[in-house]
């Protein structure tokens, strides 16, 4: 029976780096989703709040592996899950209930995982 020794030297240094570039990765995601969504123009628009500076990239739990895109309003809940409302489409032409589910699961779907992917090998520098 032949053996064989081995010796595995662990470079901490470029782990800690690799954690940074994923949280960094992480909040770039975020914004640029809420960028996209943004561009998009699915998000239902009057005086424009909802849309506006009421919506946005809360990447204070980043380091825990966690973005949120908030919507700070009373109504966003009700118009988002409430899809056969008739949207006033006069500013978002695009309007619509369920506004994420395009990246969810549908013309979008893998696009978030995509974009996590470019901002971390390009944080990662890999």
């Amino acid at each position: 029976m032949a053996y064989s020794k081995s010796r595995v030297e662990i470079d901490h240094r470029a782990i800690k780096k690799l954690n940074r570039a994923a949280i960094e990765a992480l909040k770039k995601t975020g914004e640029w989703l809420h960028t996209e969504i943004g561009q998009a123009q699915v998000v239902p628009m009057d005086k424009g709040t909802l849309s506006g500076e009421a919506f946005f990239c809360d990447d204070k739990d980043a380091e825990n592996g966690s973005v949120s895109l908030v919507h700070s309003t009373p109504y966003a809940r009700r118009l988002y899950y409430h899809p056969e409302y008739h949207f006033n489409k006069e500013y978002h032409a695009h309007a619509q209930g369920e506004w994420f589910k395009p990246w969810i699961d549908g013309k979008q779907a893998g696009s978030v995982e995509k974009a996590y992917a470019q901002f971390y090998q390009r944080e990662a520098g890999t």
